[in-house]
C-alpha cells in the first residue's frame, strides 16, 4: 500500500509559510544552540562539583526522562494551543533552567536544570515541527523541513565550540548566562511568526491518547517508517557522538581531532539538507532514500571499529553517516506528516519523539556494556549488525519498496 496521495512536486504553500518557516528555524537555531552549550557544560560542571562517573551518567541522561513518559500528552496540547504560544514557553523555560545551577551550584541544582531543558527542549521541537508540517506538501514540504533542520544542524555544529570558548577563556558561570540568553532572543522571535501559528489543531483524546497513538502507530505503516529510520540513526548518532572520544584517546589521537571528526558529521548533515530534494530524486525517491541512509549508517559505525587510527578513513565515515543522518531525520519528518491527518499530526510527532529519545537513552547504554565485554571494534559491529537487522526485517515485514512506498 502507498502511505501518500498523489501530489503537485511543488504543490502551494499555505499564506505566510516562508515567512513561518523563517522565523521559526531561527528560534530553533537558537534553542539548539543553547542546547548543545548544556550538553557540554553540564558534564564539566558536574566534574568541577567532583560528581562521580556513574552519577555524571544520571546527569546527562535526566534529560530523556521525562519526554519519555510525556510526550504523547504533551503532543495533544500543543496541537490545542498553537505553535507560537508553546515556543515561547518552550524558550522561557529553557532561559530558566541555568538559573538553578547558578543559584544551586550542586548535583541538585545540575538535575533542575536537565530536567527542565529537556521538557522545554522536547515542547520547542513538537511546536516547530507540528507547525512546518502544516505549511505545505510534497517536494515544498521536503524543502520547508530540510531547510528547519539545517539550522538546527548549524546550532548542534556552533554550540559546543562556544561552550568550549567560554568555559576556557572565561568561566562555567559565564556558559550559564550565555545558555540562558540564547532562549530568550529565541522566544522573542516567536512574535514575529503569523496569526496562523497561533491557530491550534484540537485532537481529542480519542486521537491524541496513548492508546490512539498506539493503535495509529500498529496501523500506520508510514508513522512506522518515520520512527523506525529517525530511531536507527539517531542510535548511530548518539554512539557516534558519545563514544568515539573515548574509543580514540586510547588509540592516541587528539581530542582536538576528535571533536573535528564529529563537526565534520555535523557539518555534512547541514550542507546535504540545502539540497535534500535533488539528492532524493538523485537516489531514485524517498523509498530508495530511506533504504539508502539506513544501509550507509549502519555500516558506517560498523567500519569505525574497524579504521583503527586512519583518521582519513574515520573522516570518510563521519562524512558518510552525516550524509545518511542528515537524509533521514527530516525525511521522516515528513513521512510523518504525510502520512496522517492534521489534527494528528503534533500527537505523532511528539510519539516520534518519544522513539527518538528512547534511542537516545538506549544507545550509551548498550554500546558501553557492550564496550566493557567485548572492547570498542566489537561493540561497534555488534550494535550496527543488529540496528541492520531490526531494520531490515522490519522492512521486509512491511513491504518497504514492494506494498509500502513513500514517493510522490
Amino acid at each position: 500500500m502507498s502511505t501518500d496521495t498523489p501530489t503537485d512536486p511543488d504543490t502551494t504553500a499555505r499564506p505566510g509559510a516562508l515567512r513561518d518557516l523563517m522565523v521559526v528555524t531561527w528560534a530553533l537555531t537558537l534553542a539548539m544552540l543553547a542546547n548543545t552549550m548544556l550538553m557540554l557544560t553540564v558534564p564539566l560542571k558536574a566534574l568541577e562539583l567532583n560528581i562521580g562517573p556513574s552519577v555524571i551518567g544520571l546527569v546527562v541522561s535526566a534529560p530523556y526522562i521525562l519526554p519519555l513518559i510525556l510526550a504523547i500528552p504533551m503532543g495533544g496540547y500543543v496541537g490545542r494551543i498553537g505553535a507560537k504560544k508553546t515556543i515561547i514557553a518552550g524558550g522561557l523555560g529553557m532561559a530558566a533552567g541555568p538559573v538553578f545551577s547558578l543559584l544551586m551550584p550542586n548535583l541538585a541544582g545540575l538535575l533542575i536544570t536537565q530536567m527542565i531543558a529537556g521538557m522545554s527542549n522536547m515542547v520547542l521541537i513538537i511546536a516547530a515541527q507540528a507547525l512546518i508540517s502544516g505549511l505545505g506538501k510534497g517536494k515544498a514540504l521536503e524543502r520547508y523541513f530540510g531547510w528547519y533542520t539545517t539550522g538546527m544542524s548549524g546550532g548542534q555544529l556552533l554550540g559546543p565550540l562556544l561552550a568550549g570558548y567560554l568555559i576556557d577563556h572565561h568561566s562555567i558561570s559565564h556558559s550559564f548566562v550565555a545558555i540562558m540568553v540564547f532562549p530568550l532572543i529565541s522566544a522573542a522571535s516567536a512574535f514575529g511568526l503569523s496569526p496562523l501559528a497561533n491557530q491550534g489543531t484540537p485532537a481529542g483524546k480519542s486521537t491524541s491518547g496513548y492508546r490512539a497513538q498506539w493503535r495509529l502507530l500498529r496501523q500506520n505503516r508510514g508513522l512506522q517508517l518515520s520512527m523506525v529510520i529517525a530511531s536507527v540513526a539517531l542510535f548511530v548518532m548518539s554512539v557516534h557522538s558519545g563514544f568515539m572520544p573515548v574509543y580514540l584517546e586510547g588509540l592516541a589521537i587528539s581530542a582536538a581531532m576528535v571533536g573535528v571528526l564529529i563537526s565534520l558529521r555535523a557539518l555534512t548533515s547541514m550542507l546535504v539538507r540545502l539540497v535534500m530534494s535533488r539528492v532524493i530524486d538523485w537516489l531514485g525517491g524517498r523509498t530508495r532514500t530511506i533504504q539508502f541512509a539506513a544501509l550507509c549508517v549502519t555500516v558506517s559505525l560498523m567500519l569505525t571499529g574497524l579504521a583503527g587510527d586512519q583518521v582519513l578513513f574515520l573522516a570518510v565515515l563521519a562524512i558518510a553517516m552525516g550524509v545518511a543522518g542528515g537524509l533521514s531525520q527530516p525525511l521522516s519528518m515528513v513521512i510523518l506528516s504525510e502520512s496522517v491527518d492534521t489534527a494528528q499530526r503534533a500527537p505523532s510527532l511528539a510519539l516520534r519523539l518519544m522513539g527518538n529519545r528512547l534511542a537516545q537513552a538506549v544507545a550509551p547504554l548498550v554500546m558501553g556494556l557492550s564496550a566493557e565485554l567485548w572492547g570498542f571494534p566489537v561493540a561497534f559491529a555488534l550494535c550496527s549488525a543488529v540496528l541492520l537487522l531490526f531494520f531490515g526485517l522490519w522492512a521486509r515485514w512491511a513491504g518497504l519498496g514492494r506494498d509500502l512506498t513513500v514517493d510522490d
